[in-house]
């Protein structure tokens, strides 16, 4: 009960001191696994994380969805962790541990009290090194992964509507599919495909190790070093996905949903990745349009027109490119065109206007007031420092992306929005409930 306690203690309190900076160490093995070390010894906890830079869009297109599968596979066993033992072990010596995959990338992750930081890193060797990929574990997660695409996504109201997006705003780049795949794929594949996937992605050189937490340096590097260094490296890895033409003319197109009673409307626009300062100011443009009660479509369509039960806007940013989404469910009966138009006059606000300094002074409040609160979680401290490593080659991207944002200016708000928010350049998607 006593570890039980000190973990919620961390999960709540840990790393509050570190909104303004992140100290932390990193080095590289000679098998090219980069390792972050941050020492915070104001709750006795340790996160134990792996990013591995894999994510849907490394898949073969005959073969989607087995990024997502691994997620669930490397949690089988290993040769010296029993098959359904990894989770026991973790929830037995007072831990969490979870995983999550995008487009771009894998997590894997562990929270423990300090005094189990040796089993974290046993467990994530153990994953890297040698885990068990058998027809017996393909059988049993193929399944888990199936009623998984069930619940969340086939038979969740607007499950399909990011996939419905990215379909029409992709048509070449892997970004087209989701992280969820294909079932058929995942049943054709044999069992050497899914070794081949595991030996060229979840290699050391294509990962990196954050520990964070109540730690001594010293020691946690001879650690680090014995349960990872003899792991062999794997090739080296040449990305090029194929490019993209950009949208010239408005793409009309109709999408049909089985789940819901009430229809969506999207617009969406293909904007730059994540590592670019405009994605930022893109992120900012959303905030004023419908971030909270006081924010533009909202107010509009929601408050004053109240022909919106709901709308919202937000910049979806991967690491190749973004895509700025737009969408509202109708309040009734109303005309969705005549809702577009409401949408579409906003945003030519956002193009024709600064927008004030009470809305800018509110966005970036509201920025840092997210950036503070992810940092003060010993996990939000370890995955942001893995994905400016990952993403940016920059792992004291901690410290510098609050500068960063609070250079942006009202101006660069302005002209993202005359950059990329154009009818012409944007998919229209009407999500309709299925008919009989």
């Amino acid at each position: 009960m006593m570890r039980v306690k000190l973990l919620f203690f961390g999960l709540c309190f840990a790393g509050i001191a570190h909104a303004q900076k992140v100290d932390f160490t990193e080095y590289d093995l000679k098998n090219g696994l980069h390792v972050v070390l941050h020492q915070d010894k104001s709750a006795p906890v340790v996160a134990v994380s792996v990013m591995y830079h894999v994510g849907s869009k490394d898949e073969n297109p005959e073969r989607t969805g087995f990024a997502h599968f691994f997620e669930h596979l490397l949690f089988e066993g290993s040769k010296n962790i029993k098959r359904g033992e990894f989770m026991k072990i973790v929830s037995s010596n007072g831990g969490q541990n979870n995983a999550n995959t995008t487009q771009d990338r894998t997590f894997y992750y562990e929270l423990f009290p300090s005094n189990q930081l040796e089993t974290g890193l046993w467990l994530e060797s153990e994953r890297m090194l040698h885990p068990v990929i058998n027809e017996e574990g393909v059988k049993t997660q193929n399944e888990v992964v199936k009623e998984e695409k069930r619940m969340r996504i086939d038979n969740q109201p607007y499950g399909n509507l990011i996939s419905e997006i990215m379909v029409r705003v992709f048509k070449n780049h892997p970004y087209r599919w989701a992280p969820i795949g294909s079932m058929e794929h995942l049943d054709a594949a044999k069992l050497d495909e899914f070794l081949a996937f595991f030996k060229k992605y979840y290699a050391p050189n294509n990962a990196v190790l954050v520990i964070a937490g109540d730690i001594d340096i010293d020691k946690t590097k001879k650690l680090v070093d014995d349960y990872f260094s003899e792991i062999p490296k794997g090739e080296p890895l040449v990305r090029n996905f194929p490019q993209e033409e950009p949208i010239t003319t408005e793409i009309i197109d109709t999408a049909y949903d089985a789940n819901v009673q009430i229809p969506a409307l999207v617009l969406a626009y293909r904007t730059p990745g994540m590592t670019s300062k405009e994605s930022m100011a893109l992120q900012f443009a959303s905030d004023v349009l419908s971030q909270g009660a006081s924010s533009r479509m909202y107010k509009k369509m929601v408050d004053d027109k109240k022909n919106a039960l709901f709308v919202g806007s937000f910049n979806y940013a991967l690491e190749d490119h973004g895509i700025y989404i737009c969408f509202t469910l109708p309040s009734g009966e109303q005309n969705l065109d005549s809702m577009v138009n409401d949408m579409s006059t906003e945003i030519k606000r956002l193009q024709d206007e600064l927008i004030t300094e009470e809305e800018f002074t509110k966005i970036m409040n509201q920025f840092e007031n997210n950036f503070v609160g992810t940092n003060a979680k010993m996990m939000g401290v370890a995955e942001n420092l893995a994905n400016g490593y990952t993403f940016y080659r920059n792992t004291n991207y901690i410290n510098q992306e609050l500068d960063l944002a609070r250079k942006i200016t009202r101006q660069d708000i302005q002209n993202v929005a005359k950059k990329y928010l154009n009818p012409n350049q944007r998919v229209r998607l009407y999500y309709m409930p299925k008919k009989d």
